[in-house]
């Protein structure tokens, strides 16, 4: 007998908020926001979702929408779902969770994303000092394919993924992480030097009641107010997973992830069409809504028999990935190297943060002597299948990280050989939308440039 049809347990409409949705959705990690579906092992079933934003960012002309949109609201996630297994158990606190991707893809009737950097006053990114302005790119698929007018001359498959996978924190999970993260907010700047040159803003996010949702707890009451003061933001991947944004998690893998309540409380969201390694511009996939079909199984025990913990308690745990036999295949790649000095000149120790930072600013000002911008070359490398590496982590005082490229996402040959082409043929117009920056944060500006 053929397979079943896949049962939908979290359906959303595009055209609804999603606090308007049949089964609302969340966008804090707490262990009682109750569960909005229920599967049981074995059985496949479909989740959809809207994209990180819940529709704030529109497909039309300008960048206004990143510029001024509330952070304080992302990510929505769709579920918690309850995971049982045949004989009707739900997963308990100390098992893992397989969670299999059968099928995935952008909603029908909304085949469209975006990828964006925020303006350094609200959100930041990787390399918001060298480039503080708020922009965007729209792209539309067409199959596997993805093309911007934003970035005319690049197109490429996608390597379409969940940016985000987790279950829900127990009630003392929740408290290491407010507490560790706390700290660092408190205390960050003057402890880590790391701070001076990746600019990111915030250092952290902390729990806040501005613009939380909360699935089925509903507004106004004591218990959502006392939820919502508790409540870990989204933004990060942790120990239960979450925002991870691991762009080969796609058709055919498999995320093992630690159990800390009753029913493991699944949710997902931040579907991406496509990613590069770091996702460094931020908003830097091609974020759109999508659905996943997924399929469960429950391994007893599974902490404790298969990952250690790394940290003063077993709950110091990470999942593990098991990436699936679905990639683009690429046969010729431009390499950027990186190593561990800023660009001031300032040598850091075996910092791979700064030596991928370098990496990336290479490509970038590289490949806009072919026609682009620097800054639609930023968000191409954010969103296209390019490859991050650690390359070496070992030979004091430099850590060397590369960012790989394919070749095959232009219509024209990249490669250094002769002179770079001018004229019309190269020029890449129009640009991507963006916007002024209206702050007074110091900007980065490459030294040697003005030599």
């Amino acid at each position: 007998m053929a397979p079943r049809t896949p049962r939908l347990v979290v359906p959303v409409c595009i055209k609804k908020k999603p606090w308007e949705q049949s089964l609302p959705l969340h966008n804090r990690w707490h262990p009682e926001i109750p569960a909005v579906a229920e599967v049981i092992t074995g059985e496949v079933f479909r989740v959809e979702m809207v994209d990180w934003t819940g529709g704030v960012i529109k497909d039309d002309d300008s960048a206004d929408d990143v510029k001024f949109i509330d952070l304080s609201t992302v990510h929505y996630l769709s579920g918690p779902i309850r995971v049982l297994d045949s004989d009707g158990i739900p997963a308990k606190p100390g098992d893992l969770l397989a969670v299999e991707i059968c099928n995935l893809g952008p909603l029908p009737g909304d085949e469209w994303g975006y990828t964006a950097t925020f303006d350094r006053e609200n959100g930041g990114g990787f390399l918001t000092d060298h480039f503080p302005c708020a922009t965007k790119a729209i792209w539309y698929f067409e199959g596997i394919y993805a093309y911007s007018p934003n970035i005319p001359g690049a197109r490429f498959p996608g390597l379409t993924h969940p940016g985000i996978v987790g279950t829900a924190p127990s009630m003392e999970l929740l408290n290491i992480w407010n507490k560790r993260e706390r700290k660092l907010q408190e205390e960050g700047l003057e402890t880590f030097k790391l701070c001076q040159v990746l600019h990111s803003r915030p250092l952290a996010n902390l729990p806040s009641t501005k613009g939380c949702v909360l699935g089925k707890i509903k507004v106004g009451t004591p218990e959502w107010e006392r939820i919502a003061n508790e409540a870990a933001r989204t933004i990060p991947g942790r120990e239960n997973g979450g925002n991870c944004d691991i762009k080969n998690l796609s058709r055919g893998s498999k995320v093992y992830l630690p159990v800390f309540v009753e029913g493991a409380n699944l949710s997902t969201g931040d579907m991406h069409f496509s990613q590069g390694d770091g996702e460094v511009s931020f908003c830097g996939a091609i974020e759109m809504s999508g659905f996943l079909e997924l399929k469960c199984e429950i391994i007893r025990g599974g902490m404790k028999e298969y990952l250690t913990p790394m940290g003063p308690t077993p709950l110091h745990v990470n999942p593990i990935f098991e990436i699936g036999p679905v990639e683009p295949r690429f046969s010729e790649w431009l390499v950027f190297e990186g190593i561990s000095v800023d660009e001031g000149g300032r040598q850091h120790y075996l910092d791979a943060s700064v030596a991928y930072k370098r990496a990336v600013l290479n490509a970038i000002h590289y490949l806009s002597k072919f026609g682009y911008s620097e800054e639609q070359m930023y968000l191409l490398l954010s969103c296209c299948p390019c490859e991050g590496r650690i390359s070496g982590i070992v030979d004091t005082p430099n850590a060397v990280a590369t960012l790989a490229i394919p070749t095959a996402i232009f219509d024209q040959d990249v490669r250094p050989k002769g002179k770079i082409p001018v004229g019309p043929r190269v020029v890449r117009k129009p640009d991507i939308l963006k916007c002024t920056y209206d702050g007074n944060l110091p900007v980065t500006k490459n030294l040697s440039l003005s030599m």
